[in-house]
């Protein structure tokens, strides 16, 4: 057996998507029965073939249909029988990246002994990684929660994320602080029932004051950091966003989204694909006047809105999931940041002040 497998984490945190909560699953490790295999219950087999992981946490990755023979999701009963290939799958990606402990201050709205939820602000990367190997929200909670500095691969105490929001989008985020939590939560956001409310200033007028986009996103082949709709419903992964207007501001618009899936930057693709694309997004076009006049005026006042909230108008406000242990609804609700809530006012005052156009 490889060392990956003997050092296998069964809740390491992994990388995970850019924005949202993937929901496809990944393979964490791969073993085979030799031939001579006598018949042994799987969760026996993992327990003694994973010399540094508890057969209690393996029995946790069984109970959530993490663990597969010849690819299909069996019992911890199932006997495991001459060359059965028993895979590990979970819904994030491995990590294998050091983490180290920095003094980073955290935004905590609530916390107990089994998780925690931040607040996060714009700009912090959430997992070290692709450029980012300091200063991130793994890093601040290996400080927070008093763990030495360790690989990534075998320290499963670091704060087990199950979702991420990307580095320029602010709002909440839960963390798990034991293996029950974390794969409880998993299981939640996996099947779609954690509740997911997000605020976002978009180009344009919407005409509808609600609606629902479905449509498949998969990674757009022309450029690689970004993502569309797919023409094709055979293709890319199931996406479906809620929308409502909060507030009409002439030529942008509050809207409230509401994520029934969680695709890699499910929100900012969807209403981009609609002709709406998130104010100041520089990767889906938001980031140049799309909406408006042609005077002089006009455009010193976007560049004065970009430069006050230097990034996407995007904001995790709402997070609710049942709590792992006491099985108690958890609702927490965050207030829009301080760069989005100066933008907001400064086209409030502009659409009082103007008559702006229907275009």
């Amino acid at each position: 057996m490889s060392d990956e497998a003997k050092d296998l984490d069964l809740c390491d945190d992994g990388l995970l998507p850019e924005d949202d909560e993937q929901q496809e699953m990944y393979e964490h490790f791969r073993l085979e029965a030799d031939r001579g295999q006598s018949p042994l219950r799987v969760d026996k087999f993992l327990a003694e073939h994973l010399s540094d992981t508890s057969r209690h946490r393996v029995q946790l990755a069984i109970d959530a249909e993490y663990v597969r023979v010849n690819g299909q999701v069996v019992k911890a009963s199932y006997k495991v029988r001459p060359l059965d290939v028993i895979t590990l799958v979970m819904p994030y990606q491995r990590r294998g990246v050091e983490i180290k402990p920095e003094p980073i201050p955290l935004d905590i709205v609530y916390e107990d002994d089994d998780l925690l939820v931040v607040n996060k602000p714009a700009g912090l990367v959430v997992h070290p990684g692709h450029g980012n190997y300091s200063g991130t929200l793994v890093n601040a909670l290996a400080y927070y929660l008093g763990r030495e500095s360790v690989p990534g691969e075998t320290d499963e105490r670091l704060g087990l994320l199950v979702h991420r929001i990307d580095k320029d989008t602010s709002g909440l985020l839960v963390v798990a602080k034991t293996d029950v939590a974390q794969i409880d939560l998993a299981r939640q956001f996996f099947h779609h029932t954690i509740e997911r409310r997000y605020w976002a200033l978009v180009w344009g007028n919407i005409a509808e004051d609600s609606g629902t986009i479905d449509a498949n996103i998969g990674r757009d082949p022309n450029d690689r950091l970004r993502f569309k709709v797919c023409s094709d419903p055979s293709q890319g992964k199931t996406a479906v966003t809620h929308f409502r207007v909060l507030e009409r501001l002439g030529y942008v618009t509050l809207v409230e989204c509401v994520l029934e899936t969680g695709r890699t930057h499910q929100i900012r693709v969807h209403m981009n694909s609609i002709g709406h694309p998130l104010f100041n997004d520089a990767r889906y076009g938001g980031d140049r006047i799309l909406k408006g006049t042609l005077y002089t005026k006009y455009k010193q006042f976007i560049d004065n809105c970009f430069a006050l909230c230097p990034r996407q108008a995007l904001h995790a406000k709402t997070l609710g999931f049942i709590h792992p242990v006491t099985k108690e609804k958890i609702s927490l609700d965050s207030e829009i940041p301080s760069d989005m809530a100066a933008l907001l006012e400064k086209w409030r005052r502009y659409a009082g002040n103007n008559v702006l156009e229907e275009e």
